[in-house]
């Protein structure tokens, strides 16, 4: 840093007040100081900053290691969201969703020294573990469900996510508009929370219109069991409509119903959730449900810093928008 200060001829604490972009500085003498770093190739030297401020500037992360398409893409936009906030990350995969694999993960951070720890947690047990450990630095549960406080001094425990029941409600009521009374769920996995919220928000969208509803399908949340559950659909009945649990099982149930010469949406409208990469090129276009999961990345960060500096920020569910395509139409008794 001393060398910088020379090379722009400035003071050290000028320097510093640039790189912690503090706003009493001309831009004039921002500029010479950002050239001077480049052409030095300076580097914060994070150990020493660590000493110094008694933060390491890096957050623990914990990720179950789901390849489907929410826990990765939560897990990217918050590393990113973390970085633009100026800090490290440091990764930690678990294989088990158990107290035990959750606390070898938090040891492995607290001997890093993170100043906090985010966990994308899809799973009851992952949000179970999280909450029973009361680790002694601030965590934030990316979840669909708020838990409650489990943190004693330090060890501050929040959680923040995306209304999965919103998304629901939003899937099922367009369908509904359009003059759908048979709308059947493929629902995800039970023991997500993000699949049950989404059974909770159809159910209820259903019961307020007065609209009579059959149990959920049980899924996963493949396209495989989403084909199985359309080829049965097509041997036993179709419904009007299908709110299917995520775009992958909708992937599988329009697979099944070209093999099997069904019309989408002519003879049955099929809705999603996630809006994956590429949804706008199934056949035909699919309608669902986004998540924003840049937001959610930016949220977590925020309640986790809010956390670490003594206060509460922003927890409210973040709300997705519905994305309406060809995959959904007025029932052809309504269009005959």
């Amino acid at each position: 840093m001393s060398d910088v200060a020379v090379a722009a001829g400035v003071s050290h604490q000028t320097v510093s007040r640039v790189l912690n972009d503090h706003p009493n500085v001309s831009e004039a003498t921002r500029s010479r100081v950002l050239a001077a770093i480049e052409t030095l190739g300076y580097r914060r030297n994070s150990a020493a900053r660590a000493l110094a401020t008694r933060r390491s500037s890096t957050i623990g992360v914990v990720s179950t290691g789901s390849p489907l398409f929410g826990p990765a893409s939560t897990l990217l936009a918050t590393e990113a969201a973390a970085r633009e906030a100026g800090y490290f990350v440091s990764l930690a995969t678990i294989t088990r969703h158990d107290r035990d694999a959750m606390r070898e993960a938090f040891d492995h951070f607290l001997s890093q020294g993170v100043d906090g720890i985010i966990v994308v947690a899809p799973h009851d047990e992952v949000a179970d573990a999280v909450v029973s450990l009361a680790a002694p630095v601030a965590a934030v549960l990316i979840s669909s469900t708020q838990v409650r406080d489990a943190g004693t001094g330090a060890g501050l425990v929040r959680s923040v996510g995306v209304d999965q029941r919103a998304g629901a409600r939003l899937a099922t009521q367009h369908l509904l508009d359009l003059g759908h009374d048979d709308v059947v769920h493929l629902a995800g996995p039970s023991d997500w929370f993000d699949a049950r919220e989404r059974v909770a928000g159809w159910r209820a969208t259903l019961d307020a219109a007065g609209v009579a509803w059959r149990e959920p399908l049980a899924g996963d949340w493949s396209a495989e069991r989403g084909y199985d559950v359309g080829r049965r659909l097509v041997d036993e009945g179709l419904p009007s409509a299908i709110f299917a649990g995520n775009d992958q099982l909708a992937l599988g149930l329009l697979h099944a119903f070209w093999d099997a010469g069904v019309r989408v949406p002519d003879d049955v409208s099929v809705v999603g959730f996630d809006d994956v990469a590429g949804s706008d090129h199934f056949i035909p276009p699919l309608t669902t449900v986004r998540q924003h999961f840049g937001r959610l990345g930016r949220r977590a960060i925020d309640v986790l810093t809010g956390l670490l500096a003594g206060e509460e920020r922003d927890q409210a569910p973040l709300l997705p928008d519905l994305r309406v395509r060809a995959s959904t139409a007025p029932p052809r008794s309504a269009t005959a």
